[in-house]
């Protein structure tokens, strides 16, 4: 257990006497499935064993973008234990997008590739057989010609006009409500520049990001009497995989039933349903239990990673620390495919421009397809590489003003009441208190001024 200060233990010794809810904060609490971790007692999905289990294996894209000109699985066939080889034409529905549920379109995905593949390991062929080395040699003798397409990988380029489509909507970047982007408007921004004493612009970027989960990503399919499913899988969304999963083979949702667990390892790169239905395709092929699981290779591969972001920050601010204008440009890297990052570019543009009350913000927050591995979520994904951003930004222009970073924040930050971005009024900000009481904790001094400001005082009071 982390250590707690002496700050730390006399307030919540203080929290208590007042008679709040704290009883957990500042002691040590044993985690619920520790004993079971420690003992080796928790089981995960691959504890569980099966007679006749069959494997599959994927034979994969060797190239970024190209057309399939032709896929000749016969000597996989002839390899001892081969049970089945599987193309997009044994999947009932091939084309989905994980999302579909919540209503985002269009289905963008297949689960095998047809024509062509968008991304270096993309899945063509799943070869099922009696042994796991059976099923890898099947794999290895599956033989795939292409024509080689151009590709892209940085997003601004796949922006740009002369770009390759590489997308059959038509266009390299997900389209909200008509728009190139998820748009956010508020104030003039222009106005807002035009009066500001000082401009600060700067580029942040990132990479894409592997979960690196302890656990590949995988799931055991076992047939039932009268034709159901069942499904064991380390999946993070048990209901998302069995809507999907029975979309993707056109049977009705009572027909299959998910039976999750421990997860070992996730933080959200086990939402993608990606396993699973293939699983099923060969459970019901070859009416055997079914193991599908990725090897660390393709965990690291093709398992969707946090989303690449690159974002432009322009500030116009006032020489005492008050920000008039910020303008902000997001592009998310979603890969080929769609997976979660339209999602996550809404909540993105939702959260801007960070904690802070700004009165003229403009952002366009582009959601872009590129030739690389579809990425998806991880923890607080939309968010967590926006505020790396914004807080960056905030220091550099604490510097570049000479003013201290927390009184500049403090200057800023949203209150109880105060209109966001997006139009939604302000509640349960909390976020000078966070500041004063991390300050505190810190040694920081901060002045009287900033010390006597709350997020429930309206604006205007105080510093």
């Amino acid at each position: 257990m982390p250590r707690i200060s002496p700050i730390d233990r006399n307030y919540f010794k203080d929290e208590r006497e007042r008679g709040s809810n704290f009883n957990v904060i500042g002691t040590a609490v044993q985690r619920s499935d520790a004993l079971g971790h420690v003992t080796g007692r928790t089981q995960f999905f691959e504890d569980r064993t099966f007679p006749d289990l069959a494997y599959v294996k994927i034979h994969r894209s060797v190239h970024h973008h190209a057309l399939l000109d032709d896929v000749d699985c016969s000597e996989a066939l002839r390899v001892p234990g081969v049970l089945r080889v599987i193309t997009h034409r044994d999947i009932p529905s091939n084309w989905y997008t994980v999302l579909r549920l919540i209503g985002i379109e269009p289905n963008d995905e297949p689960v095998l590739a047809e024509d062509r593949v968008l991304y270096r390991g993309e899945p063509i062929v799943a070869v099922v057989a009696d042994s796991e080395a059976a099923a890898i040699e099947g794999v290895s003798r599956v033989k795939v010609s292409y024509t080689e397409l151009p590709a892209v990988f940085d997003v601004e380029q796949a922006m740009s006009a002369d770009a390759p489509v590489i997308k059959q909507a038509g266009t390299n970047y997900f389209v909200y409500e008509g728009h190139h982007a998820r748009r956010l408007r508020f104030g003039d921004v222009e106005k807002g520049f035009a009066e500001a004493d000082r401009i600060f612009e700067w580029r942040y970027s990132s990479s894409p990001i592997e979960h690196a989960p302890t656990e590949t990503t995988g799931c055991v399919v076992v047939p039932q009497s009268g034709g159901r499913l069942l499904i064991h899988s380390n999946t993070q969304a048990a209901f998302f995989t069995l809507d999907n999963t029975a979309l993707i083979l056109d049977r009705p949702f009572t027909d299959l039933q998910v039976k999750g667990g421990t997860v070992g390892g996730g933080f959200g790169g086990k939402v993608d349903v990606m396993v699973e239905p293939l699983a099923c395709v060969a459970a019901m092929l070859t009416n055997r239990p079914v193991k599908f699981v990725y090897t660390r290779e393709e965990e690291m591969q093709v398992s969707s990673p946090r989303a690449a972001e690159r974002i432009y920050i322009k500030d116009g601010v006032m020489n005492d620390g008050r920000i008039l204008a910020r303008k902000i440009m997001l592009y998310v890297d979603a890969g080929a495919y769609s997976r979660h990052s339209p999602y996550g570019t809404t909540k993105a543009c939702a959260h801007l421009p960070g904690p802070y009350t700004i009165p003229n913000v403009y952002a366009d927050c582009h959601c872009v397809y590129t030739n690389r591995t579809p990425s998806s979520a991880m923890r607080g994904f939309g968010v967590t590489i926006a505020d790396f951003a914004i807080e960056s930004q905030m220091d550099r222009i604490a510097r570049a003003l000479d003013i201290d970073p927390l009184q500049f924040r403090l200057r800023n930050a949203y209150r109880d009441g105060d209109m966001k971005a997006h139009r939604k009024i302000a509640s349960g900000t909390a976020l000078i208190e966070v500041i004063q009481r991390a300050a505190a904790l810190a040694g920081h001094e901060l002045p009287a001024e900033y010390l006597a400001m709350s997020s429930s005082t309206p604006r205007g009071a105080g510093a």
